[in-house]
């Protein structure tokens, strides 16, 4: 059996290695979630990239063979029944992957700074030493300046004259983007287009009889599926990782909307961004897009761009130059049990529609506060993220049958999306979690004065004075100064409505109200 030498070596020096030779850098553009960020995962940093300082020294394994080791016995094991084949996957599809290098510079705003007195003892001090925003020092006194950027992350190669997929937030801010195949050619690259919204980017290079990836579909994935990644984490190119599917249509806030991440458990990290995610017959499923840690790391999970959205970006881009995105015009809420029993419904399921834009698509087609979109275009909405990434499926001017639940019974509603114009349907915030246990909602009501209507533009609406410290409303998020606009869908225009609306109710009630220029629906619960 060959020997082998383990060599240790700090982390420190590793970092220090890797940035020294422009490998490892800082991954950029967060979106928080409680402790942990889901983050997008290539690797991007300054031309004065310093090494990592803080916490104590640690150590990692680098296992390097003897030069004179024996070389591994020849055997090969099939994998077992129903295990894919990766090593064939990965011989196969592996050309077709490949490492973007991105440099360029960013404008940068100057440094805010007290006001100092030429006069002062400290004003020679801080100018001689160059504090930002001073004159003589960086940014030249306050008009800005700019800094290098230099990046890494993967792509994939679609058509054999160079079209490359990849992520938005790769080629960002990039002049120059550098393409490097397996067969160490390098090729400036053209972006082509990118689009923010989905995270996908088109590149084009000029080259002839490159392999290609194959794209296949997320419609037949299942869940515990297993998929393999390619890409370049942390600079070390072509490197392979694998797993399983850990869920499908992960919603990851609103400003994430319209894109139905796959969540995966393959081992993400940065660099791996716009990277390829193979099913087991080795067809592209995913772009390869962000990671949520606490560390900037691999934790366990990593969200993956489904093909048919990057393909849709795609050819807008090769056949215009753009990508249109349609639009709805609702803002939109979780259906949770409260609301379910406030609707008469039978699960919580379907997204509530808490505000529908003025003169919109929606307005138009019939829609309004308090329906539950239940389907769009056939298919079910089960949770209140799934309705944008449906939405975005369609095109500007395409006209789709939506199911909606309202006043106890199903409806069909037809609509002509618009364009968002970089706006789609958002997600409107719930108002608490609704888990009082009290039977009356604690409220202090009085009717809108004629002024107050004007400035609300509503016929509707009692002012919430005061909330009942304790009570099932202020448990549920209800605050003094709301506008109550309607009890389970229906609007109100006196105390008597809400009491008898709350009356005939049996576990909760869903309050719409408005605060400042939202409108939200709450659930209280009161039985």
């Amino acid at each position: 059996m060959a020997q082998q030498v383990e060599k240790m070596i700090p982390v420190k020096k590793l970092v220090w290695a890797l940035a020294a030779a422009g490998v490892l850098g800082a991954a950029g553009g967060a979106l928080a979630m409680r402790n942990a960020k889901v983050m997008p995962v290539s690797v991007s940093d300054s031309a004065a990239t310093a090494p990592a300082q803080t916490g104590e020294a640690q150590v990692a394994a680098v296992t390097t063979p003897l030069a004179n080791a024996a070389a591994p016995a020849a055997n090969f094991t099939p994998p077992p029944a129903g295990m894919p084949d990766f090593a064939q996957i990965a011989a196969a599809q592996g050309p077709a992957v490949v490492n973007i290098s991105v440099s360029g510079t960013v404008k940068t705003r100057a440094a805010r700074v007290p006001q100092i007195d030429p006069d002062d003892p400290f004003y020679e001090f801080f100018r001689r030493f160059g504090v930002p925003g001073m004159p003589g020092g960086p940014n030249g006194g306050g008009e800005g300046g700019s800094r290098e950027i230099r990046g890494q992350g993967s792509g994939f190669i679609v058509s054999t004259d160079g079209v490359i997929l990849t992520n938005a937030h790769v080629v960002q801010d990039a002049q120059e983007v550098v393409v490097k195949l397996t067969d160490r050619r390098e090729f400036r690259a053209k972006v082509l287009g990118s689009d923010k919204s989905t995270d996908v980017a088109v590149l084009k290079i000029e080259a002839k009889n490159l392999p290609t990836v194959r794209l296949g579909a997320t419609r037949d994935l299942r869940v515990g599926e297993w998929v393999l990644a390619i890409g370049s984490p942390f600079g070390f190119e072509n490197s392979v990782s694998a797993g399983v599917i850990s869920a499908k249509g992960r919603s990851l806030g609103p400003d994430e909307s319209r894109v139905p991440f796959l969540q995966t458990d393959v081992a993400i990290n940065p660099g791996n961004s716009g990277g390829p995610l193979f099913n087991a017959r080795g067809e592209v499923v995913g772009i390869n897009s962000q990671i949520y840690s606490a560390s900037g790391g691999y934790q366990g999970l990593s969200f993956a761009i489904p093909v048919e959205v990057a393909n849709k970006v795609r050819q807008q881009i090769e056949k215009g130059g753009k990508v249109q995105h349609a639009k709805l015009g609702v803002m939109v809420q979780e259906v949770n049990q409260g609301f379910a029993d406030s609707f008469k419904l039978d699960r919580p399921e379907g997204a509530l529609v808490a505000n529908v834009e003025e003169n919109g698509p929606a307005a138009k087609a019939g829609l309004r506060s308090g329906d539950v979109i239940l389907g769009f275009k056939g298919q079910r909405i089960v949770s209140s993220g799934d309705l944008p990434a449906l939405v975005d499926q369609s095109l500007p001017g395409d006209k789709v049958d939506i199911e909606v639940w309202r006043n106890g019974k199903r409806e069909t509603i037809t609509a002509t999306l618009g364009d968002a114009n970089e706006k789609g349907a958002k997600l409107a915030k719930a108002g608490g979690d609704a888990d009082g246990d009290h039977a009356k909602l604690g409220l202090a009501l009085r009717p809108l004065q004629p002024e107050e209507r004007r400035q609300l533009g509503t016929r509707d609406g009692l002012l919430i004075q005061e909330v009942g410290e304790g009570s099932a409303a202020a448990r549920a998020g209800v605050r003094p100064g709301d506008v109550l606009l309607a009890v389970n869908g229906t609007p109100v225009q006196s105390v008597e409505q809400v009491r008898g609306a709350v009356k005939g109710a049996e576990k909760s009630v869903a309050l719409l109200v408005q605060r400042g220029a939202d409108k939200i629906f709450v659930p209280v619960r009161i039985g």
